[in-house]
C-alpha cells in the first residue's frame, strides 16, 4: 500500500449537528435556526397525528410567516413504506430540506428520507424517549423486521423543554434507559476490541461512559414535568449521538443490551418502549460482565423506569426466550453474549438480577 492509500484508509467522516438549541420555548426559534443554516425556502415537515397539534402546526406557521413555502405530511409509522411516501412527495415538490417534528417515528422517517434524496434534515423532538433524535441511525420497520439503518445526522436539533416536559413521563424515563445502556455498550465494545481487534475510539467511549454516569449519579433528580430533568436528558441524548458520530459507529451506545431489546421486539406479543427494554437489558448484561448491575437497577428505579419483566408488562418466558435469541440479532457484532446463552444460563441471569421472579 502506498502512502496515499494508507492516508485514505485512515480518513473518517464525522457528522455532527451544526446547531443544537435546547430550552424553554425554543420551538419559536425554528425560523432563526433555518436562517442561520441558510435554509431559506421550500420545506417539508414530517409529523404525527397527535404531534402535529403539539408542535407541527407551530413549526409550519413559523416558517410560513417567515416567507417560506412549507408542506406537511402526517406519518404514523416508522416503515419503509412511509419513507418512500415522504421521499416521493419531497422529490415532487422539490423541497430543499426536511424537518422531523414529533416522536422517534416521525424523526426517523424524515431522517432517512432526507438522506436518500440528499437534503438537510432538522430534528424537532416532542419527546426524549431515545437517542434517535440526534443520532445518525434510523430505526425503520421493513415488513415484520425492524432495522437500524445508517443515515445522515440532523443538521440541527431544536428541543423545546416546555413541550417535552408535557409529554408522558414514561417517554423521558425510557430515554434515560437508553442513555444508561451506554454502560454495557462500551464494555461490549472494549471486549470486541480485545478479542477481535475491532476499531476502538477512546474519545467516543469516554464521552459515552461519562454521559451515562452523569445520569446515573443524577437519577434522584429526574422527575415528571420538570424542565430541568428534560434539559439533562436531552443533553445526554445529544452527547450519545455525538459519541456515535465520533466513532463512526453505533458501538458507543448499542451493544448486547440493544440486541436483547430487539430480540424482545421479536418474541414479545406487546413489547415495551425501546429505552425501557434497553434499561432492563443493561441490568442483565452488566451481570454477565461481572459489573455493578445493582447500581444500574437502583438508578433505573430512582427514575421510575422498569427493572423487571412485570414492570415491562412482558411475561417471564419471553424475557428468557429473548435472552437465548439475543446473540443472533447482530451476529457480526461481538458482545458479552458470545455464541449465546443456554436456556438454563438465561434463567440464572434473569433470576439473579430479579428481572424475573
Amino acid at each position: 500500500m502506498d502512502v496515499t492509500q494508507d492516508m485514505n484508509a485512515q480518513k473518517k467522516w464525522m457528522q455532527l449537528p451544526r446547531d443544537v438549541v435546547v430550552g424553554h420555548g425554543v420551538i419559536d426559534d425554528v425560523k432563526n435556526v433555518c436562517a442561520d443554516l441558510k435554509l431559506a425556502d421550500n420545506a417539508l415537515i414530517v409529523t404525527g397525528k397527535s404531534t402535529r397539534k403539539i408542535a407541527g402546526d407551530i413549526v409550519h406557521d413559523s416558517l410560513t410567516d417567515s416567507g417560506q413555502r412549507v408542506e406537511m405530511i402526517v406519518s404514523e409509522a416508522a416503515s419503509m413504506k412511509e419513507v418512500d411516501r415522504v421521499r416521493k412527495q419531497a422529490l415532487e415538490s422539490g423541497v430543499e430540506y426536511l424537518l422531523g417534528v414529533g416522536s422517534g417515528k416521525s424523526i426517523d422517517v424524515a431522517k432517512l428520507a432526507a438522506t436518500e434524496i440528499e437534503v438537510p434534515f432538522i430534528s424537532v423532538p416532542t419527546a426524549a424517549s431515545h437517542d434517535g433524535i440526534v443520532s445518525s441511525r434510523a430505526s425503520i420497520k421493513n415488513g415484520n423486521k425492524t432495522a437500524s439503518i445508517q443515515a445522515n445526522a440532523p443538521m440541527a436539533v431544536i428541543a423545546d423543554t416546555d413541550i417535552i416536559a408535557e409529554a408522558p413521563y414514561r417517554l423521558l424515563a425510557s430515554g434515560c434507559g437508553d442513555i444508561i445502556s451506554n454502560c454495557t455498550a462500551v464494555l461490549d465494545w472494549q471486549l470486541a476490541t480485545r478479542l477481535q481487534n475491532v476499531p476502538f475510539s477512546e474519545y467516543a467511549a469516554a464521552l459515552s461512559s461519562m454521559t451515562a454516569q452523569i445520569l446515573i449519579d443524577s437519577a434522584d433528580t429526574i422527575k415528571p414535568e420538570l424542565e430541568s430533568s428534560v434539559r439533562m436528558v436531552v443533553k445526554a441524548l445529544v452527547s450519545s449521538g455525538v459519541a456515535m458520530s465520533i466513532a463512526g459507529s453505533s458501538r458507543p451506545a448499542s451493544g448486547s443490551e440493544h440486541m436483547f431489546s430487539h430480540a424482545l421486539d421479536k418474541v414479545a406479543p406487546v413489547p415495551a418502549l425501546h429505552g425501557e427494554q434497553c434499561g432492563v437489558g443493561t441490568i442483565l448484561m452488566m451481570y454477565l460482565h461481572g459489573g455493578d448491575w445493582k447500581s444500574i437497577r437502583d438508578a433505573l428505579q430512582a427514575i421510575n423506569a422498569p427493572v423487571t419483566a412485570e414492570e415491562l408488562g412482558i411475561e417471564d418466558k419471553y424475557i428468557l426466550e429473548a435472552l437465548v435469541l439475543s446473540h443472533t440479532i447482530r451476529p457480526e457484532r461481538y458482545t458479552i453474549l458470545g455464541t449465546g446463552l443456554t436456556p438454563d444460563a438465561a434463567e440464572i441471569v434473569a433470576r439473579k438480577t430479579k428481572v424475573i421472579s
